[in-house]
């Protein structure tokens, strides 16, 4: 129930976020979000945290009965956009493996070959596999 709640919760707040809100989020937004929401909580409850390891992450989580409401419900928001944005950057070589093989022949794999190659190819590239980069924020 506590799952379907905070699923329902955060799809409601995806449809209804301001358009800072993106459909994945990498950290350095992530952070600036954060900061803009928590700032005040993250100075009041997290002052010795850091950044590394997740620190401020796992502070706000262990604080949140103290939270402010926006602190909170952004700080869920993030979380699920980050873990999109990870999923994303786990699917995207899948998704994109038929344009790959028809537009970047000859081109070696690794080191974002392949990336640079579709990038380049957009107009040519399918729908999917131009929404997987997007979402997995490399572009």
């Amino acid at each position: 129930m506590r799952r379907l709640i905070f699923a329902f919760t955060t799809g409601l707040m995806l449809i209804t976020a301001p358009a800072t809100f993106a459909q994945t989020v990498g950290y350095a937004d992530a952070i600036k979000i954060l900061a803009a929401s928590c700032g005040k909580d993250i100075e009041s409850y997290c002052k010795s945290a850091t950044l590394a390891n997740n620190g401020i992450t796992q502070c706000l989580e262990q604080n949140q009965s103290k939270l402010s409401a926006k602190c909170n419900a952004d700080r869920l928001v993030v979380i699920s956009l980050i873990q999109a944005r990870l999923a994303a950057q786990a699917e995207a070589p899948k998704l994109c493996q038929r344009d790959a093989a028809q537009y970047c022949k000859g081109v070696k794999a690794g080191a974002g070959h392949l990336l640079r190659c579709l990038l380049k190819a957009q107009p040519s590239v399918s729908e999917k596999c131009n929404t997987a980069i997007d979402l997995a924020g490399y572009r």
